[in-house]
């Protein structure tokens, strides 16, 4: 049984990197089918592929967050899972795609949804801003030796996440990135990419650039059109998997789903910690517990008893 991506916008689909990636479904807004299309749209999906992850930027407007939440109540299905994402929507895209790299791997779809927050704190993703006075998605101040808390009237590179940064590239400084070997992705507004594709590729060691358009969102999501929006991160499907089957795997208490992490992307129940876990009972103490009543005498009418539960005769 297969894994279907599906995604919000088609800007949030990327180009893929490999011959193996396989698209994403594209959902259609609420404003351009009702909600018994909506249904049959999403209905369709879950028979053909069983599984649907959902990813879409926490900036979303409410009203298809809503439709997304009120679909799977209407459908009563557990296997739809709904994940927001905190990153700029280029870093979006880029998780998404790695999450299709994934899904033609041998992981549940329990593992592959909960990887989603796994993958999204290896995704180096910012932008260059022709300036940043009207910033206010980052929590970010410039250093304490600058006179404004924020720059205004000059470029900064601002990095959303991980870790929140921002400097200027004027003076020299570069943002603190990733140990690891990565390629990078941008999408360029009404503003250069030399100082992306240049100085910061090589001061980040990036193994490969992937132009790609800017996505929709991105120009709301930072404020200006005057932008740089790139995002850095593991190519190698090899790598991606090697990192998500490392992860201790959990079953879920509640609808019993294979995940990794402190929480199910299908029901979102929490792990339940060791010690509040019911403890195992043997085979013989099953059998045991079967054959006696809630007071530990055998069953009436030769029915054995129920542990806590009365055994009606007849």
């Amino acid at each position: 049984m297969s894994i279907a991506i599906a995604v919000t916008s088609a800007g949030l689909v990327l180009p893929p990197t490999d011959q193996h990636t396989p698209g994403a479904h594209v959902l259609t807004p609420p404003d351009q089918q009702d909600f018994p299309a909506a249904l049959d749209e999403i209905g369709r999906a879950l028979d053909q592929h069983g599984y649907l992850i959902a990813v879409y930027p926490t900036t979303t407007p409410l009203p298809t967050v809503q439709r997304l939440h009120a679909v799977r109540a209407m459908l009563e299905t557990d296997r739809m899972a709904l994940l927001p994402s905190a990153l700029p929507p280029l870093g979006t895209a880029v998780l998404i795609r790695q999450l299709r790299q994934l899904s033609v791997c041998d992981f549940s779809p329990g593992v592959l949804g909960a990887s989603a927050r796994l993958l999204a704190h290896y995704i180096y993703a910012g932008a260059l801003l022709a300036s940043g006075s009207k910033l206010a998605r980052v929590p970010v101040t410039l250093p304490a030796s600058q006179e404004a808390p924020r720059p205004s009237g000059r470029s900064c590179a601002v990095l959303a996440g991980p870790t929140p940064q921002l400097v200027r590239p004027e003076g020299g400084a570069t943002l603190t990135g990733p140990q690891f070997s990565t390629s990078l992705t941008y999408a360029t507004g009404s503003l250069g990419s030399e100082w992306v594709t240049g100085t910061l590729a090589r001061r980040w060691q990036v193994q490969a650039l992937h132009p790609v358009p800017l996505p929709g969102e991105s120009v709301s999501w930072w404020a200006t059109g005057k932008l740089v929006e790139f995002a850095a991160a593991v190519p190698d499907v090899s790598l991606l998997y090697q990192m998500v089957s490392s992860m201790r795997q959990e079953a879920c208490h509640w609808c019993g789903l294979t995940l990794i992490g402190d929480r199910c992307a299908f029901c979102s129940s929490p792990l339940v910690p060791m010690e509040r876990r019911p403890r195992a009972i043997t085979p013989s103490q099953r059998r045991a517990a079967l054959a006696t009543g809630p007071s530990g005498q055998p069953g009436p009418s030769g029915q054995p008893g129920r542990p806590g539960l009365p055994v009606q005769a007849g």
